[in-house]
Formats: structure tokens, C-alpha cells, sequence
């Protein structure tokens, strides 16, 4: 068999265990989840933010300007600033990259928990191992031992 074969085999079997698949699955479901996260951000969390500073904060448009384009004269916003080739130094979309992260990371921290609190109720508990039979010697001495004090 030559090496391109093996590999291929071996790269069949790989994919076929499982590993592949849960892979797969994984991404999707993490993907599909970092949707739900970004709406929780940008649809629940942020506008209480901005009700509690007073106001309609969008932490996109928080930034500092490094570098402008001579002779700029458009809106000064994240999205109008970066397509006229500003430098921007953009501290409030990190700050909301992070807060999604933060929010993501509590989330998948409370499903790893709930796994392991269900696997633990549906787990046998494993039955005290006995303990191991006495030797013989370690038998024999104590009668020796017995029938001294006697």
C-alpha cells in the first residue's frame, strides 16, 4: 500500500470514529450560538446599558481617530471613518467583543456545569470495594499472638 493510500485510510478512519462528526457539530452549534450571544449583547444588553447612561449609546461608534483622511468632511462614524481609510483606534467595539465574550463564556460555563450535575445523578454510585483477603502469615501470626496473651 503506498503512503497516499494510508493516509487516506488512516484519514477514513478518523472521520468515521466520530471525531470528525463531533468536530462538525460542534462548530455549527457554536456558531449558531455566537448569534444568540451577539442578539443577547446588542439587542438586551446594550440598550439597558444605554438607558442607564442616559441616552443612545452605541459602543461601535466609540473611538479614537489616529489617523483622518486629508480633507474629510463626512460623518464622524466608525463605518463612514474606516471606508474613507481613517485609523481608528475602536475601544468600544472591543468592549462590545467583549462583553459578547464574557457572555458567551457564562453560558458555556453554566451548560458544562448542568452536564456534569446531571451525569452525577445518573451515575451508579460504585459500591465500596471490600477490602482484600488477609493473608495467611498476617492470620497465623495473630493466633500466635492471641495465644500468647492467653
Amino acid at each position: 500500500m503506498s503512503k497516499a493510500q494510508g493516509f487516506i485510510k488512516e484519514f477514513r478512519e478518523f472521520a468515521v470514529k466520530g471525531n470528525m462528526m463531533d468536530l462538525a457539530i460542534g462548530v455549527i452549534i457554536g456558531a449558531a450560538f455566537g448569534k444568540i450571544i451577539d442578539s443577547i449583547v446588542n439587542d438586551l444588553v446594550m440598550p439597558v446599558i444605554s438607558y442607564i447612561l442616559g441616552g443612545d449609546v452605541n459602543f461601535d461608534n466609540l473611538f479614537l481617530v489616529l489617523r483622518q483622511p486629508e480633507g474629510y468632511t463626512g460623518e464622524m462614524t466608525s463605518d463612514a471613518l474606516k471606508e474613507a481609510g481613517a485609523v481608528l483606534f475602536a475601544w468600544g467595539h472591543f468592549l462590545t467583543v467583549f462583553i459578547n465574550f464574557l457572555l458567551l463564556a457564562l453560558v458555556v460555563f453554566m451548560l458544562v456545569k448542568m452536564v456534569n450535575n446531571a451525569r452525577k445523578q445518573f451515575e451508579k454510585p460504585a459500591a465500596p470495594a471490600a477490602p482484600p483477603a488477609t493473608p495467611e502469615d498476617v492470620l497465623l501470626l495473630r493466633e500466635i499472638r492471641d495465644s500468647l496473651k492467653k
